[in-house]
């Protein structure tokens, strides 16, 4: 079944200060999150997944159960651990955030 993609407001903010040759990439993996779950590389939890482009990745969340996948963060690889960590500190809070879209 197709995947719903959302995105927090700190990655919309995010999002318009890119390149857009890494809007091009991240539009294309919203594509892919549409139509798999098993896009990336999983984190520490199956529900909680990377995906790298040059030195930097997506962080997304998905959400099997909902056909929603939450795109995140995107930083890089020096970032990481902190991303990580602030993520998974906060996944209630994404999850009742996409309970509610």
């Amino acid at each position: 079944m197709l995947n719903k993609v959302f995105e927090t407001e700190y990655f919309s903010r995010l999002y318009e200060t890119l390149s857009e040759k890494e809007k091009q990439w991240i539009k294309k993996m919203i594509e892919q999150l549409k139509e798999s779950s098993k896009v990336g590389k999983p984190l520490r939890f199956d529900w909680f997944r990377e995906k790298k482009f040059e030195g930097n990745r997506l962080f997304y969340l998905l959400y099997p159960e909902l056909h929603k996948a939450l795109l995140v963060a995107y930083g890089e690889k020096k970032n990481q651990q902190k991303i990580i960590g602030e993520i998974v500190r906060n996944k209630d809070e994404y999850k009742k955030l996409v309970e509610e879209l």
